[in-house]
């Protein structure tokens, strides 16, 4: 993900916010994000730690956006 920002699952799931998630439950540190039509993901939040390069991918696979979409959210 040459060039992608670095993001704390704080920021991911302020992101996710604006396109309707909403935190359905947290279970320890875990963040489970839900919308309206049926797409869920979860995200860790683990104070200001970095999300790794595949589970970025992993969630916007799961919430269905791709990179310039989140790029423009943060």
């Amino acid at each position: 993900m040459s060039g992608f920002p670095s993001i704390t699952g704080k920021d991911m799931i302020k992101a996710l916010g604006k396109v309707g998630f909403v935190v359905a439950r947290i279970k320890g540190s875990h963040h489970r994000l839900e919308h309206s039509d049926g797409r869920k993901t979860t995200v860790p939040v683990h104070g200001k730690e970095n999300l790794g390069p595949g589970l970025i991918n992993k969630i916007l696979r799961d919430v269905d956006l791709d990179r310039e979409s989140l790029r423009a959210l943060l």
